[in-house]
């Protein structure tokens, strides 16, 4: 599929869940960001986007400012809990990189203020294990089909537009969801040549929380917990590990 249809997939999905404008923004390499808001979804400037984007600009989305809007934004989901959350809800998955897994958009059953979207994502992040960091009711995604810069340029893609299941009903617990499990189009571990195990999805999850600079301690003692379960007695020197190999990994992408 062509860059266009994600960024014409992610946008049509938007305004089937009831979105009709939007802010779009541009950060170029300089750190300038650039804005274009509260435009309707068929009048946003694509095609300048797209040539910003060929200078290695980001470019970034989100339902414009001021109004109630019955969507939710999580980041940094891997993507088996994703996929497996479509599978239940109406929800729009958006691949940002190999290592940074999906940016998830959820449909609610009524609009929803920006604090009231704050206040629902803090509970959504422990049933994703999303970003703790990218919690405010007007954060900005990725737009499908531009080039991820910070990720060296990989395509932004569309993974997955769910809208025939339902949305959320707001106040409902999230834990009351269909528990994630992987997806069954392939093998365990296995995802389109990456490595979608348990390890691997640690791995994905430590690097992404380095390079956003988050605490090394907290990140390790999160990683005991993610991986207790299924390692045991064995989790504090399995995290320590994968902390300080992740931490040699990052050093040298940096460079």
């Amino acid at each position: 599929m062509p860059a266009s249809a994600h960024t014409q997939a992610m946008l049509q999905w938007w305004a089937g869940a009831g979105i009709d404008r939007a802010d779009l923004a541009v950060r170029r390499p300089s750190g300038a960001m650039l804005w274009h808001r509260n435009r309707p979804l068929d009048a946003l400037p694509l095609a300048w986007a797209r040539a910003e984007n060929a200078q290695q600009a980001d470019i970034y989305i989100r339902p414009a400012r001021g109004t109630p809007w019955p969507l939710l934004f999580l980041d940094d989901v891997v993507v088996n809990r994703a996929q497996a959350l479509a599978g239940d809800l109406d929800a729009l998955l958006v691949e940002t990189s190999p290592v940074g897994g999906c940016h998830v958009w959820i449909r609610c059953d009524r609009a929803l203020t920006e604090d009231e979207r704050q206040h629902m994502q803090r509970a959504w992040i422990a049933r994703l294990d999303a970003d703790p960091g990218s919690v405010s009711g007007e954060h900005l995604g990725r737009l499908a089909g531009f080039k991820n810069w910070k990720r060296g340029g990989c395509w932004v893609n569309v993974r997955a537009a769910s809208h025939v299941n339902r949305p959320w009903t707001v106040g409902e617990d999230p834990t009351a969801t269909r528990r994630p499990r992987p997806s069954p189009t392939r093998p365990p571990g296995t995802d389109a040549g990456r490595d979608t195990s348990p390890s691997g999805q640690d791995w994905a999850w430590v690097c992404t929380r380095l390079e956003r600079h988050h605490d090394p301690h907290t990140i390790y003692c999160r990683l005991v917990d993610r991986a207790r379960p299924r390692r045991g007695p064995d989790a504090e020197r399995y995290a320590q590990r994968t902390l300080e190999r992740a931490r040699q990994h990052v050093a040298r992408r940096s460079r």
